[in-house]
Formats: structure tokens, C-alpha cells, sequence
């Protein structure tokens, strides 16, 4: 069996399948993970980019990280709970392949963002050099395509 079929035929995909009660509680939890992940990563990227200065970047920047991450992870967990369901016509459909790429690439730029130096400079003395700048941009550009290509997977 191929893996999409093989996951189509999960405990997961079967319990989500089975109760409209489980699938909605899962589907508003991957909500509320979005919600949480992009309400605080638009904040972030607009304070990295001067919007909001009278913030101080010191108490920012690691609590919206973090609450960035806590909606990452339940993003993630639902999401994946939800692909299971119909994981074949996902991979079929451009919209959500393009959100995963997106994704990938948001994590990416995530990832040079807080392993570069610049980042020790936002979190110890509230300083944004021109690289934390420009991946910023790219971040809040990023995030808010994948949140377009999201809703562009109901329509194809």
C-alpha cells in the first residue's frame, strides 16, 4: 500500500472521518494554532521593521517567539491529523503544495533568523541590524502567503 493510502487508513483519518465532533475540534484547534503562530509572528516581523518602536524588543521579541512556537507545534499536530483524512487529493491539489513549500521556507528563514547574530543583538540590547530587517520582511511576506494559499486549497 502506498503511503498515502496507508495514512488514509490511520486511527487517525478513521476517527476523523467517523465523528464531525472529533474533525471540528481538531479543525478549530489547527485555527487556533494559526491564529496564535500568525498573531504573533506579524507582530514580531512588524516591530523588526520599526513598526511600534516605543515596544521594547528585549520583552517582545522571546515572548512572541515563544508564542510563535506553541502555535507552530499545534498547527503542525492538527494539520497533519487533518491531511490524514484525504492525504492523495492533498498532494494533488497546488494550492496546499505550495503551502508546504511556503512553510519550509518560512521555518528556513525562522531558523537563520534566530541562529544569526543578529538575533542576540534584538534579544540583549534591542538592536535590528539590516539582515534581521530583511528577514523580517521576508518572514511577514511569507507567513501571510501561506495563510493565502491555505484558504486557496478550498477553491481548486
Amino acid at each position: 500500500m502506498a503511503l498515502p493510502g496507508w495514512i488514509e487508513a490511520s486511527w487517525i483519518a478513521e476517527t476523523l472521518r467517523s465523528s464531525s465532533d472529533v474533525y471540528m475540534a481538531v479543525n478549530a484547534a489547527h485555527i487556533l494554532g494559526i491564529g496564535l503562530l500568525v498573531g504573533a509572528i506579524i507582530p514580531l516581523d512588524l516591530r523588526l521593521l520599526s513598526v511600534g518602536r516605543k515596544w521594547p524588543l528585549q520583552v517582545l521579541a522571546p515572548f512572541l517567539s515563544q508564542c510563535a512556537a506553541w502555535g507552530l507545534a499545534l498547527a503542525i499536530l492538527t494539520g497533519a491529523a487533518l491531511w490524514a483524512v484525504r492525504p492523495a487529493e492533498y498532494l494533488g491539489n497546488t494550492a496546499f503544495v505550495v503551502k508546504m513549500l511556503l512553510l519550509a521556507l518560512a521555518l528556513g528563514l525562522v531558523g537563520l533568523q534566530h541562529l544569526g547574530r543578529g538575533w542576540r543583538g534584538v534579544l540583549s540590547e534591542g538592536t535590528v541590524s539590516l539582515p534581521v530587517r530583511l528577514l523580517a520582511g521576508a518572514s511577514l511576506a511569507c507567513w501571510l502567503s501561506i495563510l493565502l494559499a491555505g484558504r486557496w486549497i478550498a477553491f481548486l
